[in-house]
């Protein structure tokens, strides 16, 4: 009878630093503070980040456009000039590193994956509560080749606009289309993108994004890294029909890629969905990590 192993947990990049600002609006302090709170009772380990150094920053982000940030100059009513937002923004995009190095999972706000390189992306004005590109931080910052899989309900239109053209890096989007931003419904280069219809559900999901990984050679990559916005899980703000079965198989199909990945957080707005989903994903991910080591002993 063979035994399953499971495979050490993933630890959590967490700081209560994060909760301070921004009480008003859909990307609020509840929602990561309860999924916080979900994954503290299921024992996970928690890592305290440092805010990104500015030079990890200027890798990614136009120097102007920080400037403008540090003034609180920001673009929209969905991503306000709060007091010491540059400061939130470099402790999540330093969350995104430390999860780099460990291989672990930011739990950490403002999310990133709308913000381009001057805050615009592809054309659109608005930056979808982002400020840093925190993904896009830390993907430079491991300087490997390395798989982007963007698992938000919404286009990464920041990252894709980061790094198109890239031969380091290939950005993969499953997202639901005709939904904000408006970009993402064909590919470009190393972008390679998945428009999926609203509430399509877990089988259609899991489907395209075996149908996308099957598009990808894997092997010339040495990271995989992960925006997990859990937006789309079913009555979310952009809604695949997801539950948190279809995130345990996202996290068996990220773990069959057989490469060191990390995790950071985009969107979702309910925080308990947010923490079960997590806990569902990488758990998936430990199982089919356990199932790989199993049958590589001889």
């Amino acid at each position: 009878m063979k035994v399953l192993v499971i495979a050490m947990r993933t630890k959590i990049i967490f700081s209560e630093k994060c909760l301070k600002y921004g009480s008003w609006h859909i990307e609020n302090p509840e929602r990561v503070r309860r999924a916080y709170e979900i994954l503290k009772e299921k024992k996970y380990e928690f890592l305290t980040p440092e805010p990104a150094a500015e030079d990890e920053i200027n890798r990614v982000h136009d120097l102007e456009y920080i400037r403008g940030l540090k003034e609180g100059l920001t673009e929209d009513a969905d991503t306000p000039a709060y007091e010491n937002i540059y400061d939130y923004a470099r402790l999540a995009a330093g969350g995104a590193i430390l999860a780099a190095k460990v291989g672990g999972f930011s739990l950490m706000r403002p999310p990133g994956h709308h913000t381009g390189r001057k805050g615009l992306a592809l054309g659109v004005r608005t930056k979808g509560f982002c400020y840093l590109n925190n993904v896009a931080i830390a993907t430079r910052f491991v300087d490997k080749p390395t798989l982007i899989l963007d698992i938000d309900g919404h286009h990464g239109n920041g990252t894709q606009e980061i790094f198109l053209g890239d031969k380091k890096v290939t950005y993969v989007s499953l997202h639901r289309y005709p939904q904000y931003p408006g970009t993402g419904y064909t590919s470009d280069a190393n972008c390679l993108n998945f428009p999926l219809r609203a509430n399509c559900g877990d089988e259609m999901y899991l489907k395209t994004m075996d149908e996308a990984l099957s598009r990808v050679d894997v092997g010339r990559f040495e990271v995989v890294a992960v925006s997990a916005g859990f937006d789309a899980h079913a009555g979310d703000l952009a809604s695949l029909g997801l539950t948190e079965k279809g995130f345990r198989e996202i996290g068996k199909r990220i773990a069959s890629l057989n490469k060191p990945a990390f995790f950071v957080l985009e969107g979702g707005y309910s925080g308990e969905k947010i923490g079960k989903d997590i806990d569902e994903l990488l758990t998936g991910l430990e199982l089919e990590k356990s199932e790989l080591s199993a049958r590589q002993k001889p």
